[in-house]
């Protein structure tokens, strides 16, 4: 989707819609794994986000409606990634995808990273202070990546992201054991095209 195919209010809902739905799919039902730190999951919200967000019943019962809720609100209305998706849609759904499965607040950091390596030595737009919060000196500097290197230039800034992603990925492995249970499906299906 092209930012001006993004313009009325309908598409945009339509589109974060099918972000989500996809998103829900992907993670699939109530999960309880031993080596999940994260605990008891569904639809891929956590017990602890379901909790922060006002749900007291069972995980195993959380409705779809409720997970969709928490995931327009704290995954894509709060770190601002509907305004980012004004500017690049496709950059918009890589970063809520990351931030659903990392925090919103680490594929913040991963754009400010990417933006400021591809600025080119700060000819292009000043270099961002890399503190995971998505707010107007990120939206210039990525409406200025976008001026300058057009639809390429977010082809090569999605391949950052995920490059930063599957990074992040292996060392989580490596650090804890444990979440080499894991490691396989993030790679197959959190990078790539999977939005």
């Amino acid at each position: 989707m092209r930012p001006s195919e993004f313009s009325s209010p309908e598409a945009r809902v339509d589109f974060l819609d099918r972000l989500v739905d996809g998103l829900i799919d992907r993670e699939g039902g109530y999960v309880h794994h031993e080596d999940d730190a994260g605990g008891a999951t569904r639809f891929g919200i956590t017990e602890r986000v379901a909790r922060a967000h006002g749900y007291a019943g069972p995980m195993a019962l959380l409705p779809r409606a409720e997970a969709r809720a928490i995931y327009r609100r704290l995954y894509w209305l709060r770190p601002r990634f509907d305004e980012v998706a004004l500017l690049a849609p496709t950059v918009a759904a890589e970063l809520f995808d990351t931030g659903a499965n990392m925090g919103p607040g680490v594929a913040s950091t991963f754009l400010q990273r990417a933006l400021t390596a591809l600025n080119r030595q700060g000819r292009d737009y000043p270099d961002l202070v890399p503190d995971g919060r998505v707010g107007p000196k990120t939206l210039a500097a990525l409406k200025g990546f976008l001026d300058v290197r057009g639809e390429e230039g977010e082809t090569v800034l999605l391949r950052a992201l995920e490059a930063l992603q599957g990074e992040r990925y292996l060392r989580l492995a490596e650090k804890r054991p444990a979440n080499e249970s894991f490691l396989y499906g993030w790679l197959a299906n959190r990078l790539g095209e999977v939005k």
